[in-house]
């Protein structure tokens, strides 16, 4: 075993006795079949015993679990357990859903072993402690979410190059969102190149994850005494640029419960109110206008009863980190852009 693996075997088991119920106890690691590193006995009070498969990885990315499943498992019929300095909370939802085990050293642990019986499940750092040594990775910003837009929209995967022309964004950088995007399991490519398939739910929930609504926009609350019946009626007389997003707009295309509060992308929050007649109010506000950072949220925008309503993609992930029902809400406007596809996708 390498020096750095044993030293991650022997830290992890540590972790893991402190993690154990009264009376548990690990022993010493042992070796095992390759290319697993190490197996461990775990007994229980009674004397009961079972025991552990380790498979350490310095650093894992979500499109690596696959890869090491198929290499890992084959050895032995125990439990898998993956033991890593720090595993990201992407990396931790594919291990779960593939029944894998996991345990890093900065205390995340997801642990299930039918006999003896054990579970252990505890959370850790959200974020890698050492993430400053490397280049920051991240859908936020507004560059990255034109990129996102791009590849959420397009029926075919598009080239790198189709991308930053599309996006109009520097190829070098489109190629570094693609790198991320395929060891975060988002897209699937042919070696380092074509683009095959993109699992655009998932980036949706990603890019909303990574850049909720408040980092892509300046929010600002007002009220509307009237309701939001009169709010439309003097919106779809208004000369502003605008395009309502959020409940009230996926209102108009999928089905969801009435909606309570207005969310509305303008170019400029104080002159808009000012000319749809609005309050300003930090408290029961039914109205949210939002100044965004980028003017791409206005792409793909569509007239309905003379309302503008943004793109579906765009709706979504503004639901997905919005108050309240909004999480729900989005995932439901995500549902039907799965069985409506023909509707939205260019």
């Amino acid at each position: 075993m390498a020096d750095s693996s044993n030293y991650l075997v022997q830290e992890g088991l540590r972790a893991l006795r402190r993690r154990l119920p009264p009376g548990w106890g690990v022993g010493e690691p042992q070796s095992a079949p390759a290319p697993l590193d190490a197996t461990a006995e775990l007994t229980a009070p009674g004397q009961r015993s079972g025991s552990v498969a380790i498979e350490v990885r310095t650093r894992l990315d979500p499109k690596g679990v696959a890869v090491l499943l198929s290499q890992a498992r084959a050895p032995t019929s125990a439990p898998l357990v993956v033991v890593s300095r720090y595993l990201s909370s992407s990396t931790r939802q594919r291990l779960r859903e593939r029944d894998v085990g996991y345990l890093d050293l900065t205390g995340n642990a997801h642990i299930v072993i039918a006999e003896p019986g054990l579970f252990i499940d505890t959370q850790g750092a959200d974020e890698d402690p050492e993430r400053q040594e490397r280049p920051a990775r991240s859908l936020r910003g507004p560059k990255a979410g034109r990129v996102v837009r791009a590849l959420v929209a397009a029926r075919r995967p598009p080239g790198v190059r189709e991308l930053a022309a599309a996006t109009k964004i520097d190829a070098g950088y489109v190629s570094r969102v693609l790198a991320f995007l395929d060891a975060e399991a988002l897209i699937t490519r042919v070696g380092r190149g074509r683009i095959e398939s993109v699992d655009w739910p998932a980036l949706l929930r990603r890019w909303a994850k990574d850049a909720p609504l408040e980092s892509r926009g300046r929010i600002r609350t007002y009220l509307e005494p009237r309701g939001l019946p009169a709010l439309l009626s003097r919106l779809s007389k208004s000369g502003e640029t605008y395009a309502v997003t959020g409940t009230l707009a996926a209102a108009s295309f999928a089905p969801l419960a009435p909606a309570r509060l207005a969310s509305i992308w303008v170019r400029d929050a104080a002159a808009a109110g000012e000319s749809l007649d609005l309050r300003a109010a930090d408290a029961g506000a039914n109205v949210l206008l939002l100044e965004p950072v980028d003017q791409s949220v206005f792409d793909g925008s569509t007239q309905s009863s003379g309302i503008w309503y943004a793109a579906p993609i765009q709706v979504a992930v503004d639901l997905l980190t919005s108050p309240g029902r909004g999480p729900a809400e989005g995932e439901e406007v995500i549902t039907w852009m799965q069985a409506n596809e023909e509707a939205w996708r260019g």
